[in-house]
């Protein structure tokens, strides 16, 4: 039996932000393991309601993908997030944590219940587009990506809803601590990430409560699907097999 490998990227990304990753995937197993990429609700450009949809809506359609590949407590997936994506998949593995064999974070990690991305976010915002470079390397390393790839990013990003960042995330279920959890991490290391968790820092508190976590660094920027996209791949396929 193989397991599905489930991948999402975060703010202004699609599936296609996994192209190389899955590309190398199935060249990796013959195409045995399967592997699906998927855009959350809001992130889809051809979607004239794109930008109104929730937090909620990307829940569903995470849970909608699950259904259509027959993922199942007895077919469990591996369930991958990078970034922001790790809003609706803490969600997820809070309500439906017997479908997730383990979740893969790519330079991010499970957030707290009632937290929400940008609370503060003001009402009359009702999308969020893609910085200017300049602006983004300041929040998140551009480490590794070459001018056409940041081409491609800037030509094919779609605004974040705003919406989705203001949504409070509720979580309840104490079992999504026990979910195996792999930490990709890329833009900042293994170490910093244990320690800040050990500190009690605010962004690692739901970290510092899970219970069969694993830690790999991966040294590149945030976007090692384009950075590294061979080397991903590999600690996918390992998590696979875990």
């Amino acid at each position: 039996m193989t397991t599905t490998i489930v991948c999402i990227a975060g703010h202004w990304l699609g599936a296609w932000a996994w192209d190389e990753v899955r590309e190398q995937l199935a060249a990796a197993s013959n195409g045995a393991n399967m592997n699906i990429a998927v855009t959350l609700a809001g992130l889809d450009e051809a979607d004239p309601e794109r930008a109104t949809r929730t937090l909620e809506e990307q829940v569903t359609g995470i849970l909608d993908v699950f259904a259509q590949h027959n993922i199942t407590a007895d077919q469990p997936c591996v369930l991958v997030a990078h970034s922001g994506a790790n809003g609706p998949v803490s969600i997820v593995l809070d309500r439906y944590p017997e479908l997730v064999k383990r979740v893969v974070w790519v330079d991010s990690g499970p957030v707290s219940s009632g937290t929400a991305f940008a609370a503060d976010l003001p009402r009359e915002i009702a999308e969020v587009p893609l910085p200017a470079f300049a602006v983004l390397g300041e929040q998140a390393s551009l480490a590794g990506l070459t001018e056409e790839q940041l081409a491609r990013f800037s030509e094919r990003a779609v605004p974040q809803p705003a919406q989705v960042m203001r949504d409070e995330i509720i979580l309840s279920n104490e079992a999504r601590h026990a979910v195996p959890a792999t930490f990709v991490c890329s833009s900042i290391t293994c170490t910093q990430i244990r320690e800040l968790a050990a500190a009690g820092h605010p962004m690692f508190a739901e970290t510092a409560k899970l219970t069969r976590a694993s830690f790999v660094d991966l040294p590149t920027g945030h976007w090692p699907m384009w950075s590294k996209p061979a080397e991903l791949a590999a600690l996918l396929i390992e998590a696979a097999a875990a």
